[in-house]
């Protein structure tokens, strides 16, 4: 098979960066927008956060159309689970749902999964679901091919009782940072904020992005690439 047609043909892979973190209130999660297929970008600007319930959302990585049938079903057997209680599920009912099918399914499926939201009994929660099926609680979770980058930067600025702005502030450097190092992970970055006070999405394009490493400037022509000078590296 001629390499490029494979290429094509590939399934479309979410080589990404996905982030959740709690926060003094509530959580914050956060996403690139890449979609591959082999080599190529088949979308640049795709959403990997998917509502679940009005008060949990998850971040989605690995096979696109694993963590999408997956995402399908737990929104659906929630939906049920709130008509029969007549109220919302927590977010530790809406992990744990994840986690059965990822786990009863775990010969078949290839996604990595970040829950998050806020309820009433607990506040802000984050589950991480790795390949595999394990359940974990965690302050922050990160997943994707991008988080290999992140481990030392998490390490060192990751604190107990942040606020929401600086929550917010990290997850924009935190997945900035990845696109920067992982050709897999790139385009814009999406953040969605869940606490008491309900949901609040943001959108930061690609060209607003801090620049880091040697990171060229957003062009609109290879000539313009060609004759601009190397920018100075950020430094934090």
């Amino acid at each position: 098979m001629d390499a490029k047609a494979g290429d094509l043909d590939a399934p479309h892979s979410m080589g990404t960066t996905i982030i959740g973190v709690t926060y003094n209130g509530g959580v914050v999660l956060g996403a690139d927008s890449r979609t591959s297929t082999g080599m190529y970008v088949a979308n640049r600007a795709s959403d990997k956060i998917t509502q679940l319930t009005d008060n949990v959302y998850l971040c989605r990585s690995g096979s696109a159309a694993d963590s999408q049938i997956v995402s399908d079903y737990v929104r659906y057997f929630l939906h049920q689970h709130t008509i029969q209680l007549g109220q919302p599920a927590t977010v530790k009912i809406a992990a744990n749902l994840v986690r059965l099918l990822s786990y009863n399914n775990k010969n078949m499926l290839q996604t990595g999964l970040i829950i998050g939201g806020w309820d009433k009994y607990e506040g802000g929660k984050i589950f991480g679901i790795p390949l595999g099926g394990t359940i974990l609680e965690l302050p922050f979770a990160i997943g994707g091919s991008g988080s290999s980058y992140l481990y030392g930067f998490f390490d060192q600025v990751w604190k107990e009782g942040m606020t929401r702005e600086e929550a917010e502030q990290l997850v924009v450097k935190a997945v900035s940072l990845a696109i920067a190092r992982d050709g897999a992970s790139g385009g814009v970055v999406r953040t969605v904020t869940i606490n008491s006070e309900g949901v609040t999405r943001k959108f930061y394009p690609g060209d607003t992005l801090p620049l880091w490493h040697e990171e060229l400037e957003p062009q609109n022509s290879l000539l313009d690439i060609l004759s601009a000078p190397s920018p100075d590296p950020m430094v934090s």
